[in-house]
Order: C-alpha cells, then structure tokens, then sequence
C-alpha cells in the first residue's frame, strides 16, 4: 500500500527535519567552540597536531558516548582526529553487540575438552 503525502506533509516534514538539523548543529557548535579552547590542538589518541588550516579535520568525542552531557568543564570531552575518532564508534559499536555481563552468562555448545579423557586412554 503506497501512502501518498500532500504537499503541507511534505513540507511540513522538511521543517521539522530542517530544525532538528539546525539545533544539531548550534549544540556541536557550541561545544566544539568550548572544547578547542580548553584543550590543545592535538588528537587525544594518535598526537596528531592541528593548525588553522586544518582543524576541521579534529573532532570534539563524548567519552560517555552521551552528545546532550557537555558539562562546561569539558570533562565529557576528547578531541580526536576524524580517524581516531571513527576508530572509537567503531569499537563502542562492535562493543556495543554484546555486553560484558551477557559474554559472561553466555554458554557455548562447544566443549573443546569434552573427550580429552578418552584421546589420553588411548594414547597410554
């Protein structure tokens, strides 16, 4: 079944998403701002030193993973280069597939030793 949006949905749906891009962008503008000032211009993960000319290229990373906690003190805040910094989601994410308490309680199947008694008899 194809639903068929009016043109005031359509335009509607471009305005909230319009907004939602502008509020995002005005909340990492300000914390970015905060972050450089505070911090050096220098990637938390591999030294990498930053300049002017190239400081798009350094991101501001929320060590709780959390963009809304920006304490002002920037303790919340890493600058890590665009590399360094998709390095970490990367980890977080493939982290994120299971919790250390769930590989904990996980059971497996598979039991490598199961017949080591008898492959030990038989070799006697």
């Amino acid at each position: 079944m194809t639903v068929m949006k009016t043109g005031s949905d359509s335009n509607r749906l471009d305005q909230v998403v319009a907004e939602a891009r502008r509020n995002r962008e005005e909340r990492e503008r300000g914390y970015r701002e905060q972050a450089l000032k505070l911090y050096p211009w220098v990637c938390g993960r591999c030294a990498r030193e930053f300049s002017r000319e190239n400081l798009s290229e350094l991101t501001v990373h929320h060590r709780d993973h959390n963009h809304d906690n920006n304490p002002p003190d920037g303790s919340n805040w890493e600058l890590l280069c665009i590399y360094c910094h998709d390095n970490e989601h990367s980890r977080y994410l493939n982290a994120g597939q299971s919790s250390g308490e769930e590989r904990q309680n996980a059971s497996t199947t598979f039991k490598p030793f199961a017949n080591l008694d008898t492959l030990l008899k038989k070799q006697e």
